[in-house]
């Protein structure tokens, strides 16, 4: 959510660059806003789509300008070795990217379903020749699951546009193909989900293409299912060295010419919305359903003005908020055609003090996608103490075993598992939370943990 996503020569690299993006959302867009926070994002075209900074493999400072209709990397400084992960994927998207959704795409969609075929992207680039050494690219997901959060383990389809330096794809290549009005290298590889990269041979700085041209190249070749979801449509950079100067001027993504069938009947207003179990980091919401003349498909639940989450049932559970301070929250549903309600009633909450955390010093959320024979688990740890360097410990109840990982170094022994942060994630503030997950397999049994331990000490869960 992948990101958080990014690929590079070296696997491993790749798929740690992919997990780290964690995106802090920023509030409405405006032309020229400029987001320099490392994880920063923020909204444009009235929430169609979410722009990302995303500056995940480098401690130098990335900025970007913010117009309404792209970005500009106004300042990137990268200087990362060639054969190894980029620097960052600031980027452009619509979809659903590790819970940070835009509106009205319609994402996740089945690839079965038929409007797949009629979804198309555009996007027009600059190139400046001082920007330095990187790759140009789409990044498109797709997952076993209609997932809107963490990190998709179905496909990952990357379309670069152009190219600089010695930088390559994850993987090697397998063959080149006549596709969307250009020729391309086709490379593979796996990063615990499959890496499908088209490279076009000779640099275009513009594009428009059917998603499903490319999604059908795959499939003839094996790489994907025409079970799986796709979640989300991205255009960004990946820079290496340098970054200054690359720009996103236009980016569009449509559904089937905007609507489903001619439908642009809105979904009705969810209705009580109401908050409980209030803690000085997160907030239960719940409110009643909406009802529309085709289906509603989801709801985005709204802190402010900002896009918080989207679910398909009728609650959230909203975490990483700050002690003692006011919220309000509200929530809109939508329909298989993108169609958008107005907003439900708002419903104002105060966290509560850091010493208000109910349960102890710690609390542990897990929560999972599953399908026959294969899991993926997403966990938040929150901490009323400042924690310097964490471990996780629990036991799994059925006959789960963990693949991959990321955010965390997991390793298991029999049912138990410890998960211990990763570099970036080792620091927990007061009352903040740290987030990681995994893939793994199950045969009999893929029940969800009950008790977990942080640093040796017991924690809440929920």
């Amino acid at each position: 959510m992948k990101r958080r996503a990014l690929r590079a020569l070296t696997a491993v690299l790749a798929a740690v660059g992919s997990i780290l993006m964690m995106s802090v959302v920023a509030g409405p867009a405006r032309a020229d806003v400029q987001i320099c926070e490392k994880y920063g994002a923020t909204t444009i075209a009235g929430g169609k789509y979410v722009v990302i900074n995303n500056n995940w493999g480098d401690d130098t400072q990335q900025c970007i300008n913010v117009t309404s209709s792209g970005f500009a990397i106004t300042q990137g400084n990268h200087n990362k070795p060639q054969n190894g992960a980029p620097g960052s994927y600031p980027a452009v998207y619509a979809g659903c990217h590790y819970a940070n959704c835009s509106t009205g795409s319609s994402l996740p969609m089945r690839v079965t379903d038929s409007r797949f075929a009629g979804i198309q992207t555009s996007v027009s680039m600059t190139y400046p020749g001082s920007a330095g050494v990187y790759d140009a690219s789409y990044d498109i997901w797709f997952d076993p699951t209609s997932r809107t959060d963490g990190q998709n383990t179905g496909a990952e389809l990357m379309v670069w546009l152009n190219h600089t330096g010695s930088v390559q794809p994850v993987g090697s290549r397998v063959a080149t193909v006549n596709l969307a009005g250009g020729t391309w290298d086709v490379w593979y590889g796996n990063s615990g989900w499959n890496v499908i990269s088209y490279v076009r041979t000779s640099p275009t700085s513009s594009i428009s293409f059917n998603v499903s041209t490319f999604y059908n190249d795959m499939l003839s070749r094996g790489y994907v299912q025409n079970s799986w979801y796709m979640t989300s449509v991205q255009a960004g950079f990946e820079p290496w060295v340098g970054g200054t100067g690359l720009a996103v001027n236009n980016f569009s993504y449509t559904v089937g010419g905007g609507n489903n069938g001619g439908d642009t009947q809105a979904p009705s207003a969810p209705s009580n919305l109401r908050a409980s179990n209030v803690t000085s980091s997160g907030v239960s919401l719940a409110w009643n359903g909406s009802s529309d003349n085709v289906g509603v498909t989801g709801y985005d639940v709204y802190r402010g003005s900002t896009l918080v989450g989207t679910t398909s049932g009728t609650s959230y559970n909203v975490s990483g908020l700050s002690a003692s301070t006011a919220y309000s929250f509200s929530v809109r549903a939508r329909d298989a055609a993108g169609n958008t309600s107005q907003a439900s009633n708002t419903v104002s909450v105060t966290t509560t003090s850091g010493g208000g955390n109910p349960g102890g010093s710690c609390r542990v959320t897990y929560t999972k996608s599953e399908w026959a024979g294969g899991f993926t688990a997403n966990i938040t740890v929150g901490s009323a103490s400042a924690v310097n360097g964490w471990t996780l410990a629990f036991t799994f109840p059925g006959d789960q075993r963990v693949t991959n990982a990321w955010n965390a170094t997991v390793s298991q022994s029999g049912s138990s598992v410890t998960a211990r942060n990763v570099d970036h994630n080792g620091s927990i503030p007061a009352n903040g939370t740290a987030s990681f997950g995994f893939q793994g397999t199950w045969s009999s049994s893929d029940a969800s943990p009950t008790s977990f331990t942080l640093n040796g000490t017991a924690c809440t869960t929920g």
